[in-house]
C-alpha cells in the first residue's frame, strides 16, 4: 500500500508542527507582567468559584470550609444558595441581582455566596443531611461565618410574578447581614 501526500502520511508530517504551535502557545515562557495579566483576568476570587454554577462535581463541604475561612476573614454571614443548572428560578435569581446591581453591592458587603448543587448527579444528601428539609428550588441558607444556620428561606416568599421583589429581598439581606460593631465617633 503507498501513501501519498494527500493521505496518512501527509496528516502524520503535521503532527510535530501542530506540537511545536500548542507548545509555543500554552508552554512558553511569559514575561512576569503577562503572568499577572493572565492570573487577574483568570482567577476570580474564592467567593466568585463557590458562587459559579450548580457544579455537581463540587464538594459541598470542602465548599463551606472555604466559605466560612472567608466568612470569618471578612466579617460576612455566609449565603448558601441551593438548587440546580435544571432550575429555571435560579437563573431567574441569577438574572435578577445582574439586574439589581444594589442588591449584588448589598449582597456581596455582607455575604460569602457559595452554590450547592441539587440534581441528580449529585444531590448532596450528606452535606444537606445538616440543614432543614429543602422543599423547593432555589433554596437559601444563611450561615454565621462558622457554618452555624442563622435562617432557612424558602425563595418563593421572596418572588414577584415572573421574578423577584427587590424590596423584599432588600429587607431579607439587611436582616440577616452579620452585626457590625458601630464605627468609634472619634
Amino acid at each position: 500500500m503507498s501513501l501519498n501526500n494527500n493521505g496518512l502520511k501527509g496528516s502524520c508530517m503535521r503532527i510535530p508542527l501542530l506540537a511545536a504551535l500548542v507548545y509555543a502557545y500554552f508552554c512558553a515562557p511569559i514575561s512576569l507582567e503577562q503572568k499577572a495579566f493572565v492570573q487577574t483576568v483568570s482567577s476570580p476570587p474564592t467567593q466568585n468559584r463557590l458562587a459559579d454554577g450548580y457544579d455537581p462535581l463540587r464538594d459541598a463541604g470542602k465548599d463551606l470550609t472555604a466559605a466560612s475561612a472567608e466568612a470569618q476573614r471578612s466579617n460576612k454571614n455566609i449565603l448558601v444558595e441551593v438548587g440546580g443548572e435544571w432550575c429555571s428560578w435560579c437563573h431567574i435569581l441569577d438574572r435578577f441581582f445582574d439586574d439589581h446591581p444594589d442588591l449584588a453591592a448589598l449582597r456581596d458587603k455582607n455575604y460569602v455566596i457559595m452554590k450547592v448543587s441539587m440534581s441528580e448527579e449529585n444531590p448532596n444528601g450528606a452535606f444537606l443531611s445538616r440543614f432543614p428539609y429543602v422543599r423547593r428550588y432555589p433554596h437559601i441558607f444563611i450561615l454565621g461565618a462558622r457554618g452555624n444556620l442563622i435562617r432557612s428561606q424558602p425563595t418563593h416568599g421572596l418572588e414577584d410574578g415572573q421574578s423577584y421583589n427587590a424590596k423584599r429581598f432588600w429587607e431579607f439581606l439587611e436582616r440577616f447581614a452579620p452585626k457590625r460593631a458601630p464605627a468609634d465617633p472619634r
